[in-house]
């Protein structure tokens, strides 16, 4: 809908100075709204036009005053196109008050957000992955489309931030971009955490999430069954980049690191134990937490490969994440596997088909993936049809002999 936008100046006749002036008056029209106040200036009756709204004569007083309504009509022009670039709401009064200065400019949404993402940016390698950093980025780059196609403006009040704008981002999220449930609400979180900063500062007193409800939706995640690990294994590349990306996701497949610490690993973090076998020690990069995993065999051959031929005391040839899962989906279908394959596939690998399925403690395995609640670990486990069949396969060797006490 468009805006009906009108300035007008006028003089208060019925309220004439001592001197016998008249202050000049300005009124803001918006949309049939309207708001009215003082210009701080005089001028004589006689000497005003109403239909120009201007003071007639060539005087230098007139030229004078006639220059500073200019300057006064351009000045509030440009705080309409500022607060309705800004805010979803806009009114008469909201122009009047920035005109004035009654009224600072509200605290906004992607001002408070680029500086939450700026604060994680300098904490990347400390507190903070830099992947934690580049999802609030995208997060923010998301709310940045979304405000320009539903609202045409740049940024919002985060007083205007209501349970509509919220559904509103979730739908185009959805439209826009394809996301699933579950990714659409790791967006809507992330947009919370910055809407609780406001709420603790006290620029919002309402809480807009506050009959909010976050849905996610239970997720197969993807692991290669036995088979296929072992046909990813034994496969020749004829290319070095698809060689080394192997080495490095099978590494993971018999560790469970997550891309990020294997990233950082170093010599550092391979200890000799109370065992006296060798293991993996760290912190993970994500929650801090610590994990220990005994070096097999496998991962053992693959630092050995590498050992010595790489700068700074890396013990891989690591690229980027992006670059891993582009060439994951080369071996995938070199490999002849139908499935989405990245590198946090590795992690699902190990949880499920390395240790869980081969009788390893759900406790030992959550310790080594570094988790503090077991019910993460849960989400990762996988109850393969292989274990079942060797486990049904013992009980019925137990049982043998008692079906005949069955009379049919």
């Amino acid at each position: 809908m468009r805006s009906t936008f009108k300035i007008l100046f006028y003089i208060k006749k019925n309220a004439l100075k001592s001197n016998g002036k008249a202050p000049v008056m300005a009124r803001i029209t918006l949309n049939g709204e309207i708001t009215q106040f003082s210009l701080k200036c005089e001028v004589d009756p006689a000497e005003w036009n109403p239909h120009t709204g201007r003071v007639q004569g060539k005087s230098a007083p007139a030229q004078k005053l006639n220059a500073l309504l200019d300057n006064f009509r351009a000045s509030i022009t440009q705080h309409y196109r500022e607060v309705s670039d800004r805010e979803v709401t806009v009114t008469a009064e909201k122009i009047r008050n920035a005109f004035l200065g009654i009224q600072c400019r509200n605290e906004t949404l992607l001002d408070l957000f680029n500086k939450h993402t700026e604060s994680l940016r300098v904490q990347i390698g400390k507190d903070v992955s830099r992947d934690t950093y580049q999802k609030y980025a995208r997060t923010a780059s998301r709310l940045e489309g979304f405000m320009k196609s539903k609202y045409n403006i740049s940024d919002i009040s985060l007083k205007e931030i209501n349970h509509s704008f919220l559904y509103d981002f979730e739908v185009y999220l959805k439209t826009n971009y394809g996301c699933s449930q579950n990714t659409t609400t790791k967006f809507m979180q992330r947009l919370r955490t910055v809407i609780l900063i406001a709420k603790n500062n006290g620029w919002i007193h309402l809480d807009p999430y506050a009959n909010y409800k976050f849905h996610t939706e239970k997720t197969e995640r993807a692991f290669l069954t036995e088979q296929e690990l072992e046909s990813i294994m034994q496969k020749q590349f004829s290319v070095k980049r698809l060689e080394q990306v192997r080495d490095i996701f099978i590494f993971s497949c018999f560790t469970g690191l997550a891309y990020i610490d294997v990233f950082n690993m170093t010599d550092s973090n391979i200890r000799s134990a109370f065992d006296e076998s060798l293991w993996i020690m760290g912190k993970r990069v994500k929650t801090g937490v610590s994990y220990r995993v005994p070096l097999l065999e496998i991962p053992k051959r693959i630092i050995e490969k590498y050992k010595g031929t790489l700068p700074d005391g890396k013990m891989l040839p690591m690229i980027t994440n992006q670059k891993m899962n582009a060439y994951l989906k080369e071996i995938a279908d070199i490999c002849l596997i139908d499935k989405v394959l990245t590198f946090h596939c590795a992690r699902h690998t190990f949880a499920t088909t390395v240790t869980l399925s081969k009788g390893v403690s759900i406790e030992s395995v959550s310790k080594m993936l570094g988790h503090t609640n077991i019910k993460t670990t849960q989400i990762y486990a996988r109850i393969t049809d292989n274990k079942i069949s060797n486990e049904m396969n013992i009980l019925a060797g137990k049982l043998k002999g008692i079906e005949t006490k069955y009379a049919v």
